[in-house]
């Protein structure tokens, strides 16, 4: 920055032709504008102007570099404008990945408003239950539901969800109501199962701690909101966090089941790679959307 105050100095010496006069006007002093011009002349290996004690006029290089530097200050002028404007009117494109039910329930439906109020951003959903690579995928950021592996991303975390075991009381009078994991072995699980999972299991809640249970069932998919409808249509034990199934479960469609061992929480959060947090535009979409899923989170709980 001190060769750009540099070049700003001999810009007014210049153009006011006098070493006092520019010192004013950059609101410093005679002295240390001398020295501002002394080290770029010393930087250039020529003078720039010829002084006395009643004159200073520029030399012919100093002639030529005033054009020059000119243009440097203009271009340095130019760039700071756009990255303020950035700033203060963000604009471009965000890409964001989310996990089906959550995707559809709290982060689609808040897109519209997040528009509204910055229509210059563009935003690219994707949804899908499957583990994302943000840095493979050119992800800005990723909504994770679930336990994190260590890594470098950035990570802010929303809110802990609790989850359950359910199913449709038409399935339940059928079949039975498990009270706990051990009696799951005798009945129809619904698992999420997407391409590189390789485990039947579920993680539940026992005396003993966490354990984990193999499960078995007729129906799988890699769409969380799949499962919650065959639950709902009688076709078996879906395990789901809260928030996915709350309305359901309010009106009675699907029923806990299996309460003396239940899932463990998930952590809901927010992954994004650490130069996205520079980004004025990933600031503003990730803050209005933490705000607006921890409201939304708080009325379906409500529900209950």
């Amino acid at each position: 920055m001190s060769y750009v105050n540099n070049l700003k100095m001999f810009v007014r010496v210049y153009e006011l032709a006098s070493m006092s006069a520019a010192a004013r006007d950059q609101r410093t002093s005679p002295a240390v504008a001398s020295a501002r011009i002394s080290e770029l002349e010393k930087h250039l290996g020529v003078r720039l102007f010829n002084r006395t004690t009643r004159s200073l006029q520029p030399t012919e290089n100093g002639r030529l570099f005033y054009d020059g530097a000119k243009r440097v200050l203009a271009a340095i002028e130019e760039a700071e404008a756009a990255v303020m404007d950035a700033a203060q009117n963000p604009r471009g494109v965000i890409f964001v990945a989310a996990p089906l039910g959550l995707g559809r329930r709290f982060i689609a439906p808040n897109i519209p408003a997040f528009s509204a109020l910055y229509p210059q951003i563009d935003i690219r959903l994707r949804l899908s239950d499957r583990v994302i690579d943000l840095t493979a995928e050119g992800l800005d950021v990723a909504f994770h539901l679930g336990q994190l592996e260590d890594s470098t991303l950035k990570v802010r975390q929303i809110s802990d969800c609790p989850r359950l075991l359910c199913a449709a009381p038409a399935y339940v009078a059928a079949r039975g109501m498990p009270q706990s994991a051990e009696d799951l072995a005798d009945h129809a699980c619904l698992n999420l199962r997407f391409p590189g999972a390789k485990e039947f299991q579920w993680t539940l809640q026992t005396a003993e701690g966490p354990r984990r249970f193999e499960i078995s069932g007729p129906f799988e998919s890699d769409d969380g909101d799949v499962l919650t409808e065959w639950a709902l249509q009688g076709h078996g034990i879906v395990l789901k966090p809260t928030f996915e199934v709350a309305e359901h479960l309010a009106a009675g469609t699907l029923i806990p089941v299996a309460q003396k061992t239940p899932p463990l929480p998930v952590q809901l959060s927010l992954l994004s790679q650490s130069r996205s947090q520079k980004d004025s535009k990933i600031r503003l979409f990730s803050d209005f959307m933490i705000a607006r899923i921890k409201a939304d989170l708080a009325t379906r709980m409500a529900l209950l």
